[in-house]
């Protein structure tokens, strides 16, 4: 088993703090695993609104949840969105006798109505498969493979791997979507997630994808919000400054997840991985990913010029103002694109991420760094 103690502190901490949790992630990701570790050590009440029984009970929620007491966990939450009013009258009694953590793979309801009903008593955590961290730096080459999902992850074999993520991929178009709320065709929204894969670490072109799939613009969009809403793909935004010159206003597109990004790409062991064209765009978002958990930021953007100069990652807000850049590379080299960068943005250092074994500068402000390295810096 791979611990996963990292999110359990973080539960319990923010139950500590919030009279209402919500752990917010993708299917199969391990949620409800962690709920019921959590629930076992705290003598919880749990409710599983897939079990129709347990969902059947909830139907009048304030008469069942009024008189409980300690933690209360409710799994797959999206799918009873009115219990949202009322575990905002729960949670402002004064005595505060229950704590609720709920869980949920996201749609538009539960977002809504958490925003709306729990605005200033929920804290929110969002959790993913696995990392670097949870599953040691001798996997990584799995890992970036098989992807985080647990059970792709410890497949016996690539060959298990590859069709755990095949049958994820039917069961979310076939029947997560619309249990989540998206109205949407299976086969329409496969192939437009087919065709995302071919821009994954690139800039978004709807139009481009809309006249290829013979849809509309809008329609388009709604598919790319539904996978961003359902943590498939992350949505990375561009850092607008005023630098004189015409800045790429479209944001880039990630698969969170490489494994199923593999899978759509019809990746299914090593081999096939390091001759992909797709290969070093692979590595990028993988990289990506492992880089944002560690420096635990929230405000990460891109920067791009239509000249050419483009930066993968700017954090403002950070403890100091850092670009990166991420290199498939022996030994990364500084380039024309990062100095302008560096310029532009008025940044004090810019870290050069590759998956090689040693640290260094190849002159002030520019850091080659292993992503191993990164990694163990934050254990």
């Amino acid at each position: 088993m791979i611990s996963r103690k990292a999110y359990e502190y973080r539960v319990r901490d923010a139950l500590k703090r919030s009279p209402v949790v919500a752990l917010l992630g993708a299917r199969q990701v391990g949620k409800t695993t962690l709920a019921k570790k959590i629930a076992a050590s705290e003598g919880t009440h749990y409710f599983d609104l897939e079990d129709p029984v347990v969902a059947a009970s909830l139907e009048a929620p304030m008469s069942t949840l009024s008189s409980l007491r300690g933690l209360v966990i409710v799994d797959e939450a999206q799918r009873q969105p009115e219990l949202f009013p009322i575990l905002r009258v729960l949670a402002d009694r004064v005595d505060n006798p229950a704590k609720f953590l709920i869980l949920g793979s996201a749609s538009p309801e539960l977002s809504r109505q958490a925003a709306e009903s729990l605005a200033g008593r929920v804290e929110t955590i969002e959790m993913t498969g696995f990392s670097l961290g949870e599953t040691g730096l001798d996997c990584t080459d799995s890992l970036w493979l098989r992807g985080g999902f647990p059970r792709s992850f410890l497949s016996e074999s690539e060959t298990d791997s590859l069709l755990w993520r095949r049958n994820f991929i039917r069961t979310f178009l076939e029947r997560d979507l619309g249990v989540l709320g998206f109205g949407m065709s299976p086969a329409a929204m496969g192939r437009f997630w087919t065709m995302l894969s071919h821009y994954h670490a690139q800039i978004w072109n709807g139009s481009e994808v809309a006249s290829a799939l013979g849809i509309a613009p809008n329609t388009a969009r709604s598919y790319l919000d539904a996978l961003e809403q359902t943590f498939m793909i992350r949505r990375l935004l561009p850092w607008h400054v005023n630098v004189g010159k015409r800045l790429v206003k479209s944001p880039k597109i990630y698969f969170r997840d490489s494994g199923l990004f593999h899978a759509l790409q019809g990746i299914g062991t090593s081999s096939q991985l390091l001759t992909h064209p797709k290969l070093g765009a692979s590595w990028e978002g993988f990289a990506l990913e492992e880089t944002l958990r560690i420096l635990h930021s929230y405000d990460a953007y891109f920067y791009a010029v239509h000249s050419g100069a483009e930066l993968d990652l700017f954090f403002p807000t950070y403890q100091r103002r850092l670009g990166i850049e991420f290199k498939r590379q022996d030994a990364p080299k500084i380039t024309r694109s990062m100095r302008i960068a560096r310029e532009d943005l008025e940044l004090d250092e810019i870290w050069m991420i590759y998956p090689g074994t040693r640290e260094f500068t190849p002159e002030p402000g520019y850091i080659a760094k292993p992503l191993i390295s990164l990694i163990e810096g934050a254990e």
